[in-house]
């Protein structure tokens, strides 16, 4: 018996290593819970690489009249991506603006729910504007 436990705990090292190397962190998810649409964004630095721990905000307003508001923030995985899901199809004064920051690097992206419910987009992030008054 104590021979059988002794392969068991060899085995399992050898298992974990012939499933190759670790897939990519699942994408974050913010639910938004106001309709049937979504936005996966993939916020990249200026050498192209993914922006870990980037700051995603949009302000929507919709129903009759804007009356109804609805304000999201999400940070980014070690992939640079994040999904807004849950996004109403119809939003006032379309487009919506994902802004992304990151210390001193910002960007922005524009997504029209009405003309495309389902979408990815990429935000390239660029130094500040504001930060260089300061």
């Amino acid at each position: 018996m104590h021979r059988a436990l002794c392969s068991i705990l060899v085995a399992v090292p050898l298992l974990s290593q012939a499933q190759g190397p670790a897939p990519n962190e699942k994408v974050p998810v913010i639910q938004g819970g106001a309709g049937p649409c979504s936005i996966e964004l993939t916020i990249m630095g200026a050498d192209g690489k993914p922006v870990y721990g980037a700051t995603i905000r949009v302000h929507i307003k919709y129903g009759f009249g804007g009356i109804r508001r609805l304000d999201l923030e999400a940070g980014t995985n070690s992939d640079g991506k994040v999904k807004f899901a849950g996004l109403p199809d119809r939003v006032q004064r379309p487009p919506l603006e994902f802004h992304a920051t990151k210390d001193e690097y910002e960007g922005v992206t524009e997504f029209d729910p009405s003309k495309e419910c389902e979408a990815r987009h990429a935000i390239t992030l660029a130094k500040s504007k504001a930060q260089d008054g300061h």
